[in-house]
């Protein structure tokens, strides 16, 4: 420096800096250290910066007011600059001669002045908004002007650099203010900006620019409406593709890689185009080990992982950049710490020393904080593009998977790809860092620890490191647990769905007794699961708070026995804990971190498995001239059945209507899919002209309005729409329709029939004008004289469809004689093919499956002289009849009810009020009286006394360290440590006991409510389950418990723990330095305000995310089951379009979700780095009075209070989002409940009834309060042993009048008696169980047969069998392997719908109670199985009252009398013959349904 600077300038002089109560620094610093930083600083940023403006160019910015100021005052300081460099010559040519410094110096800063001028109009030119680089530029000069600025007032010289220090200023101020936006930017496009784009450099750095939502969502609270649009480069359309790209990359590597092993794959070319393994992905799982064993290395998998880091990872690098800085400067505090507390041991130190390291720990703190909180932004937004990336490339895969593909994942799974997995890798991004950032810290914190205390640091690390497997093991066994935990949850969930599905059976047979008892089993194991997983819980929570103590102690313990002259000092004692405090979060991060990495890693599989399944060939069918030609096809579907269609050639001429029949199972649907594409093709052509509509013989609804059903996203079309309704007789259903054809469809066509659904696929297919129709049986579901409309006036030769190309598969025989050509397929094998008449003559397999069909039709058209048409032509009586069955099914009350309510009233209950707005205090009240008032107490106290622990600990030290000064004997040494130790210990054991306690009380809690809310249900009257929605119902006893369960505990548990630690920091730093008490007020306040603030806002958006998450889920599910209607109509990018949609929507309530947390993160951080600087500086004020140990303490405390505040806050918001899961359920537990089960005193007698006399006076009932009346006055008696049919038109009110027989609707006026016992005085237990029906809709619950037909074990073997017997199901029960203990699935699905009506006969024949009600099944059952029950009822009920409601008229013509009901009066009752001879609605029906002449 010397030869810069001169002999008379020296670079340093301790005495006119350090040691003196003025200090400055010499010129020669000043004019190279201060006047060159920031320079330096400048040119090394500068080559990135301009690489970076280069890569990001955002379009150009007009010149400004502001742009050509800073650029002014930029030429200005080059001036400045170079007037004292032209100054320096002046004064070498008058002789006196200076030091070079003052040649270079403003040389340099020029240079840089120039180069700053220049950064601002490149930063204009490529749309810069606002400058970091700059900002960091001129706050850098400033500061390093500041001390030159204080000398030259002491010295009074130099006007230039006056001029200069006041431009910097200027520039730094202006810096800190915005350009406008880019020319022809998106910002100025889009309606609602996210604001961030356009944020300056100070408001991104501490998130300035979410202030306007949190006090927007501080006033009202926040709605969609409110949210930013999504930042480009996070949406969909940006991230899916560029995922998608490297994905295909990694692709090809495989494919090219796995060229060099395979050779061709066997038996020709697959239509496949194998993702990944071409050959390999078909093969069986033996095929692949026989490869592997070979030797030959197997082809990999193209590595979803490696995409992945490619499309995201430079991103996410940045955020690592920030953590490293990060990590280094929170090593800065315990140093500073030091510094400060040997301050204040130092008598005669100058005092600024102590402001200055009070200054610089602030300025430490919040740099960190800053920096931490840009880290947190970085990773959060990598970890949601990767589940945008993530969802859209499954969304999209799913569209293209094969059906053998498919088959190995069901919809669940892959629904769960998209939540579970994809969710674990965003939550992974969070910690990632943790990986390589946790051993550094660790590495440094020891470093420094072994600087401070030498050797001794080793036995603290020992204790640390027996701690890690003790974590370890208990993380092992949480982990076991939880996989327990959630299979016995979902077993809960999945019976408590089937219970609530067939609630209504359940109060029909009376067996809620049973089903209760099955699911409080479940929940007792799950219970118990819950208290282990509390108790290691509890353990691992002491390992926690412990492991930082016991280091301590073991170090300290060593420290001072090891050798006599080691005494423990306060800088010794409170370093080493601060830094002990550094490394308590990586100790345990490290293990979460790792088990969070095994789960994504095998999330990272599973993703991988089902992007790599094979793919739909787009060129499988050919688009050529006939209209449809299978040339030599063989199509198996995939692996259960080697060749579903052997061998078919077929040629469908263009504009001709062929009918393909066959037995059930015999390939008519395959043959379908074959044309379509969706099979996989051995040899052979399949071309398909023009495009295709297809209707499948499941119908497919979106869950949207009933007109978007049908459009399928063509332009809307008035006239053209009314004549496809009215051609799919559909407009007699829109009138019935709450809503029109705006009605909103559910999920699955919920609140449509079969047949409803089934007309509206038909409806989207005539809609969408296509050249070939290939319509898959679509007339079974609908009732016959619509089948018949819909033939005549569409498919059939006189259609709307005239013309065009049509496959149809069809059982209806009646259509057979006006199609074109009729296919007969047997096996898989084409076997006839010809006109009707044709294939009669021919008299082959068609003419033998005519004749066992046709017959019943025959018999009927001769004796009526009708057009054919099949046996329930009864349902001709009433415009929609379609609607009953339906509404059963989803547990509404039936249609007759609909269009009497008032319009709004469809969406019978929508929002739920509770979750707006703040928590009521009586919830949380609810809650402690649930854990046990006193209970709450005692964890109260508990979590006291373990904080006060913690603190006699830490003052114990404290006081330990006066005696440094002191020459303190061995004894003392002893005592010390004792106490100190056992203090420690002390707090390690409260803490357990206090979450051991907590734990009992909140499982205590978790069962009480579970328990309060499954009675109620049970208890709550069949009105509430049809207008409650199923999904709210199951969302309570699934989510809201969940959250009881597990996540208010650990909620509960940080919540007291943050609290707790909170106040004892302030009381330790209140009672070292008394004066603190002053700030404590205002920083509160600012807090608690903050907090406010954050808690209105976060809430209400984590209530937006996960309105807004389900929509992805269910549209998915959705896409899914109707990818091949989606395929055959060619929507594809418009459901992939939809689905991004979804997801942005989704992210744009996550995004300021997060930015939330950053903002609160920061302010709250701001707070503690203030609690910080008045803890050290009021230690430097009363530095005379303080002893060092209390300045460590309260320092070392405040340093600690950062994130105990924010974790409070973050606490107090979760805490008030989770605690109204208990207010939810505390809702569901208080509804109305209907009559007890059994009323002791007016129990009725066993044998009760004896004769079955059924009376009814003067009987009114309706469905619900405020509705109308379904039954007007009835009255009217039945003898013992009758057999009465119930009839009338839809609506007449005949299922409700078997309703109040059970008493499932309670009278409004009059009384049921049966043999003298007024029905409405018994228990309804007593009532239910000595009635039986069979109901329309046949229930089985999933468990065995024998559970389905006796829940109670009441039946012997042999009552079962005999049962079995006469419902004509022996001999299919004797066939199953497990006979009795067959499993029925979930809804019986495993049982055809006629067996499933069987086992519901079969359970009327156990009760065998004296009355019998038969609510006949209307169109899912055949003819067969109608006769069998029918006969077994005349044969096995003779003595009992039987009561049938009938839709076919010919099962009751045999019937003592029959009942006509009309608009809910008796219209007629007597015998048949009678009522057909009076001629009256009797007549009419029975002549309609062609039973008179």
């Amino acid at each position: 420096m010397e030869d810069l600077c001169g002999p008379e300038l020296p670079f340093w002089v301790a005495n006119q800096t350090i040691h003196t109560d003025r200090p400055d620094l010499p010129a020669c610093f000043q004019l190279t250290v201060l006047s060159w930083l920031p320079c330096i600083y400048l040119w090394a940023v500068t080559p990135l910066y301009i690489f970076y403006l280069k890569r990001n160019n955002k379009g150009y910015i007009m010149m400004s007011v502001l742009n050509r100021f800073k650029t002014a005052f930029g030429f200005v300081l080059w001036l400045v600059c170079w007037s004292d460099l032209f100054y320096s010559f002046h004064e070498l040519r008058n002789g006196l001669t200076r030091p070079p410094i003052y040649f270079v110096t403003p040389l340099v800063v020029g240079m840089t002045m120039l180069l700053v001028t220049f950064l601002i109009q490149f930063e204009r030119l490529r749309g810069m908004q606002s400058s970091g680089v700059l900002f960091i530029f001129w706050f850098l000069s400033l500061l390093c002007a500041i001390v030159p600025f204080r000398s030259k007032i002491l010295q009074l010289r130099f006007t230039t650099f006056y001029l200069y220090f006041s431009l910097v200023l200027l520039e730094l101020i202006l810096s800190c203010f915005n350009e406008k936006p880019p020319l022809f930017s998106t910002v100025v496009t889009d309606p609602n900006p996210c604001p961030e784009s356009t944020a300056g450099f100070l408001s991104t750095i501490t998130f300035w620019w979410f202030t306007r939502m949190a006090v927007k969502g501080y006033k009202t609270p926040l709605e969609a409406k409110d949210l930013w649009s999504l930042n480009v480069q996070d949406s969909s359309q940006t991230v899916v593709p560029r995922f998608l790209e490297e994905w295909e990359k990694e692709q090809a590597k495989t494919l090219s890689a796995h060229a060099v092993f395979s050779k061709a794959p066997p038996g020709g070319a697959t239509n496949h185009v194998t993702a990944g393994a071409a050959g390999a992905v078909e093969n069986g799982p033996e095929e692949t080990e026989v490869l592997l064993s070979e030797g030959r290395a197997a082809p990999r998998q193209p590595s979803f992982l490696w995409a992945l880091i490619r499309a995201f990872g430079p991103f996410f690098l940045i955020g690592s950049a920030y953590k490293l800085l990060q990590d280094l400067i929170s090593f800065v505090s315990p140093q500073l710490l030091r510094l400060l507390i040997s301050f204040t041991k130092q008598k005669g130190a100058p005092d600024w020393w102590g402001y200055a390291l009070a200054f610089l720990m602030f300025f430490t703190a919040l740099l960190q904080t800053l920096i931490l909180h840009q880290h947190f932004q970085y990773c959060f937004v990598t970890g949601m593009r990767l589940r945008t990336a993530i969802i859209g490339a499954i969304y999209r895969k799913s569209l293209v998977i094969t059906n053998a593909a498919k088959r190995k994942s069901t919809v669940g799974e892959i629904v769960n790809l998209m939540s579970v997995d994809a969710q674990r890798f965003m939550d992974l991004t969070t910690f990632l860092n943790m990986l390589w950032s946790a051993p550094l810290q660790i590495i440094l914190a020891l470093y420094f620890l072994w600087q401070n205390l030498g050797p001794s640091v080793l036995a603290g690390l020992a204790v640390m490191v027996l701690l890690i497997p003790l974590n370890a093991a208990i993380a092992v066994k949480t982990r076991a647990y939880q996989v327990q935990q959630m299979q016995h949850k979902d077993a809960r969930i999945k019976l408590m769905s089937e219970i609530l599905n067939g609630i209504k059976v359940l109060k029909l047979y009376a067996w809620e007794g049973s089903f209760q008892e099955k699911v409080l089993a479940i929940r007792q194991k799950e219970l118990d699961v819950l208290r282990r997983t509390a108790y290691l819980g509890a353990l691992s929570t002491m390992a926690w708070t412990s492991a930082p103590f016991l280091v301590a102690l073991t170090t300290f313990a060593v420290y001072v026995k090891v050798d006599e002259n080691n005494v423990l000092d306060a800088e010794k004692a409170f370093v080493s804990l601060s830094l002990f405090n550094i490394l308590r979060f990586p100790l345990n991060m490290l293990p979460q971190v790792i088990s969070s990495i095994i789960q994504a890693s095998v999330s990272l599989k599973r993703i991988q498995d089902f992007l790599s399944h094979s793919e739909l060939d787009p060129e499988a069918v050919q688009k050529n001239s006939a209209a449809i030609a299978l040339v030599k096809s063989s199509a198996p579907a995939g692996c259960e059945r080697p060749s579903v269609c052997p061998s078919i050639n077929m040629l469908v001429p263009q504009g001709s209507l062929v009918a393909v029949v066959g037995q059930v199972g015999c390939g008519k649907s395959s043959l379908i899919s074959a044309l379509l594409g969706e099979m996989e093709k051995i040899e052979g052509d399949v071309a398909v002209r023009g495009s295709v509509a297809y209707v499948p013989q499941q119908a497919w609804i979106q869950n949207a309005t009933l007109r978007d059903n049908i459009l399928f996203g063509k332009p809307f079309a008035e006239q053209k729409y009314h004549s496809v309704l009215e051609a799919c007789a559909l407009t007699p259903d829109l009138e019935v329709l709450p809503g029109g054809d705006m009605t909103e469809i559910g999920e699955k066509g919920i609140n449509l029939s079969g047949g409803q659904r089934q007309r509206v696929s038909l409806a989207r297919s005539l809609y969408s004008d296509a050249d070939v129709y290939l319509l898959d049986d679509p007339l079974s579901a609908v009732d016959a004289h619509v089948a018949k409309h819909i033939f005549d006036n569409l498919i059939g030769p006189e259609g709307a469809l005239k013309g065009k190309t049509r496959l149809l598969v069809t059982h209806g025989v009646s259509f057979l004689p006006q199609v074109d050509n009729i296919l007969v397929m047997v096996d898989g094998r084409v076997t006839e093919m010809g006109s009707y008449q044709e294939l009669l003559d021919q008299n082959g397999a068609f003419a033998e499956f005519l004749r066992n069909y046709a017959i019943e039709d025959v018999i009927e058209e001769e004796a009526i002289g009708k057009p054919p048409q099949s046996c329930s032509s009864l349902l001709l009586l009433s415009p929609a009849p379609l609607h009953l069955a339906s509404q059963r099914k989803s547990g509404e009350p039936p249609a007759e009810k609909k269009p009497r309510q008032a319009p709004g009233s469809e969406k019978l209950i929508h929002a739920e009020t509770s979750e707006t707005g703040r928590v009521k205090m009586k919830v949380f009240m609810d809650y402690a009286k649930a854990v046990g008032l006193v209970l709450s107490v005692i964890i109260c106290l508990l979590y006291g006394c373990q904080n006060a622990a913690a603190i006699g600990a830490n003052v114990w030290l404290s006081d330990w360290t006066k005696d440094a000064s002191a020459n303190q004997t061995r004894d003392e040494v002893n005592m010390r440590l004792g106490v100190y130790a056992s203090l420690g210990i002390a707090q390690g054991l409260l803490v357990m006991v206090s979450s051991f306690t907590l734990a009992v009380g909140n499982i205590g809690a978790a069962k009480k409510l579970h328990y309060n809310l499954l009675n109620n249900k049970f208890h709550t009257p069949q009105a509430f389950f049809d207008t409650t929605p199923l999904g709210r119902l199951i969302n309570r006893f699934s989510k809201d418990i969940y959250i009881i369960d597990e996540v208010l505990p650990s909620t509960v548990l940080m919540f007291l723990g943050t609290l707790f630690s909170s106040v004892s920091t302030m009381i330790v730093i209140v009672a070292s330095t008394p004066i603190f008490a002053v700030v404590i007020v205002p920083l509160a306040f600012v807090y608690v305000f903050v907090q406010r603030f954050y808690v209105a806002t976060s809430r209400q958006l984590k209530r937006l995310e996960s309105v807004s998450r389900s929509p992805i889920y269910s549209h998915f599910s959705e896409t899914i089951t109707g990818a091949s209607v989606i395929r055959a109509y060619g929507k594809d990018s418009a459901f992939v379009h939809m689905s991004d949609t979804r997801v942005d929507d989704n992210q744009k309530s996550y995004y300021p979700g997060i930015v939330a947390n950053r903002w609160l993160g920061v302010r709250i951080e701001f707070i503690g780095n203030c609690i910080v600087l008045f803890a050290a500086l009021f230690a430097v004020i009363g530095k005379e009075k303080l002893n060092p140990g209390l300045v460590g303490l309260s320092v070392s405390y405040a340093l600690q209070v950062t994130m105990t505040l924010n974790w409070m806050v973050r606490m107090t918001s979760d805490l008030e989002s989770n605690i109204v899961a208990v207010e939810r359920v505390k809702e569901y537990s208080e509804t109305k409940t209907e009559a007890p089960w059994v009323v002791e005193d007016k129990r009725p007698p066993s044998d009760w009834p004896p004769q079955g006399n059924v009376e009814f006076r003067d009987y009114s009932v309706r469905y619900r309060e405020g509705l109308d009346l379904v039954l007007k006055n009835l009255t009217l008696s039945v003898q013992g042993g009758e057999k009465v049919g119930i009839v009338g038109r839809t609506g007449a009110g005949k299922s409700s009048m078997t309703l109040c027989l059970f008493r499932l609707l309670e009278a409004a006026g009059g009384e049921i008696t049966i043999d003298g016992v007024k029905i409405s005085e018994i228990g309804l237990h007593d009532l239910r169980s000595k009635l039986t029906i069979i109901p329309q809709e046949p229930v089985l619950f999933s468990g065995t047969l024998r559970m389905n037909l006796d829940p109670f074990d009441s039946y012997s073997d042999e009552d079962l069998w005999k049962a079995l017997e006469h419902s004509h199901l022996h001999k299919f029960v004797t066939n199953a392997p497990a006979k009795l203990e067959m499993e029925c699935a979930e809804g019986g699905e495993n049982l055809s719908v006629g067996q499933r009506q069987l086992v519901c006969l079969a359970r009327a024949l156990l009760r065998k109670t004296r009355i019998l009600i038969l609510d006949e099944a209307t169109a899912a059952i055949d003819l067969e199985t109608d006769d069998l029950i029918q006969s077994t009822i005349r044969t096995q009920f003779e003595d009992c009252t039987v009561f049938t409601i009938a839709h076919r008229l010919n099962t009751i013509m045999d019937y003592t009398r029959v009942l006509v009901l009309d608009k809910g009066e008796i219209s007629e009752f007597d015998t048949p013959s009678q009522l057909l001879s009076q001629k009256g609605v009797f007549y009419a029906m029975a002549k309609d349904a062609g039973l008179v002449q």
